[in-house]
């Protein structure tokens, strides 16, 4: 399956994932270095497990883009709202869900905040492979994270779907 830019957020990319199955399990490829755009290129990777009804931001970064695959074994709803005052989809907002039902992996850049949530009912996984070490090497830089869900002011709300943020 190829590449789509989403029309609705400038710079994010979705691609659909395929589980190719046989009579041992399934495979699901997650990255292909010669499918991304240099400047995405993942230099660390982790995953996640997320609860029922837990959501994970909302946050932004800096400098990092984000490379999440959800896969399952559960559905999560992936909020974006474009915060990029320079960007043609400036203030533009984004849901959908994402996961078991869809597998999907989603290309997130900076000034783009992002929220996902598991909106499925077993715990979740999610992949990521950001083109930022975590905290820089060795661990002793800043953390490129700017979290919007520490801020009870915020306009970045997950479960307020007519939200205007941005």
């Amino acid at each position: 399956m190829s590449e789509q830019e989403n029309p609705t957020i400038h710079d994010v990319i979705i691609k659909p994932l395929r589980r190719y199955g046989d009579a041992r399990g399934w495979l699901v490829e997650l990255y292909r270095e010669d499918e991304m755009g240099e400047s995405i290129h993942p230099v660390m990777a982790y995953i996640s497990q997320t609860l029922p009804g837990i959501v994970r931001g909302p946050h932004e970064h800096h400098d990092q883009t984000d490379y999440f695959a959800f896969i399952g074994p559960s559905d999560f709803e992936l909020v974006l709202w474009d915060a990029r005052p320079d960007s043609p989809t400036f203030g533009a907002q984004t849901r959908a869900v994402y996961g078991e039902s869809q597998p999907c992996a989603v290309s997130i850049p900076p000034g783009v905040v992002h929220a996902y949530k598991n909106v499925g009912g077993v715990p979740g996984w999610v992949f990521n492979g950001p083109n930022r070490l975590y905290a820089g090497r060795g661990k002793k830089e800043p953390v490129d994270e700017i979290r919007h869900e520490l801020d009870a002011n915020s306009p970045y709300r997950v479960d307020e779907p007519s939200s205007e943020a941005a």
